[in-house]
C-alpha cells in the first residue's frame, strides 16, 4: 500500500505519472480491479482531484517492485539514472527522496527512456541549473523516425510556441509572437526500411522540441501518439515514441567540473519491438 496527499489540482492519471512511478505502470490494471482509493473510496474512473485529497494505491508486490529506473552513476554531488520509459521526472523524484534529498534539474518526458540527472544538494543544483542555462551539458538522443529524410544530416532551425492547455506544442517556420527559436540538429545512422535510427542533438532545450520538430519535417518518431504518424505507429504496435536520452557530456567550470572528463551512456537503446 502506498498513500499520497494532493498538492495542486490535477486528475487521477496525472497524479499517478507525477507521483508513483509503479503505479503509473500497473494504472489500467488497478482501476479494473479498483485497486485506487481516494479519500477512502475506491474508484474505477480517472477522477479530478483537489488539494488535500488523499490517494491510496493497493499495489502487489510484483508491481510495487517494478523498477523505474537503474543507476548510471552516483556520487555525493549527483544522481544520474537511466529512467524507464512510462516513469515522469517527479515520478522518480519522488521515488528517489524516499531515502534522502533530490533535486530535479531538468526534464524529461514520461515516455522518453535514459538518462536524467538529479541532485543531491543545494550548491550542485544551482551549479548544475546555470550550466543548463548556459548549454554547457550536452546531450544526445537516439530515434526512431520515419524514414523521410531528404537529407541524411541537417541542423534545423524554426520557432515553438507551448499550448499550455494542450500540453502541446506548434512549430512556425519563422518568428511569430510567443514563439522561441529551436535549433535541433541530426544525423540519420541508419535506414531500416521506413523507419531510420537516427542521432539527436539539441541546441536548445524547449518542451517536446524533438518529438515536435521531427514531425515538422515529415519525420516523426515512431510511436509518438502526440505529433505522430498513426498509420506508421499502428503497424509497429507502438504507443510510446521511441526516443532515448541516450549520452551526457560536462563542460563545467565550479565544484562538479571533476565530471568533464566523464561521457556517459544509457544502456537503452530505441527499439520497435517494445
Amino acid at each position: 500500500m502506498k498513500k499520497f496527499t494532493v498538492s495542486q489540482p490535477s486528475d487521477l492519471k496525472t497524479f499517478t505519472d507525477e507521483t508513483y512511478p509503479q503505479g503509473s505502470f500497473a494504472f489500467a490494471a488497478l482501476l479494473r480491479a479498483r485497486d485506487i482509493r481516494v479519500n477512502g473510496v475506491r474508484t474505477d474512473k480517472n477522477v479530478r482531484l483537489s488539494v488535500g485529497d488523499e490517494v491510496t494505491y493497493y499495489t502487489t508486490p510484483a508491481q510495487q517492485s517494478k523498477p523505474s529506473h537503474n543507476v548510471a552513476y552516483e556520487d555525493d554531488n549527483i544522481v544520474i539514472c537511466d529512467k524507464f520509459s512510462g516513469v515522469s521526472t517527479e515520478g522518480l523524484l519522488s521515488e528517489l527522496c524516499e531515502s534522502g534529498t533530490y533535486f530535479a534539474v531538468h526534464r524529461l518526458d514520461r515516455n522518453t527512456e535514459g538518462l536524467i540527472i538529479y541532485a543531491k544538494n543545494q550548491p550542485a543544483k544551482e551549479e548544475l541549473e546555470e550550466a543548463f542555462r548556459l548549454h554547457r551539458i550536452h546531450k544526445t538522443y537516439l530515434a526512431l523516425c520515419k524514414n523521410n529524410f531528404s537529407r541524411p544530416a541537417a541542423t534545423l532551425r524554426a520557432y515553438l510556441k507551448k499550448d499550455e492547455k494542450s500540453a502541446t506544442v506548434t512549430i512556425s517556420p519563422v518568428m511569430r509572437r510567443g514563439f522561441s527559436e529551436i535549433i535541433t540538429e541530426y544525423k540519420v545512422l541508419e535506414r531500416r526500411g521506413d523507419v531510420a535510427l537516427v542521432q539527436i542533438a539539441l541546441h536548445t532545450g524547449k518542451t517536446h522540441q524533438i518529438r515536435a520538430h521531427m514531425a515538422y519535417i515529415g519525420c516523426p518518431l515512431v510511436g509518438d501518439e502526440k505529433y505522430g504518424d498513426s498509420a506508421l505507429n499502428k503497424k509497429y504496435g507502438a504507443r510510446r515514441q521511441r526516443l532515448v536520452a541516450k549520452k551526457l557530456t560536462f563542460e563545467l567550470a565550479g565544484a562538479l567540473s571533476y565530471l568533464n572528463d566523464k561521457t556517459f551512456e544509457s544502456a537503452f537503446m530505441p527499439e520497435i519491438s517494445r
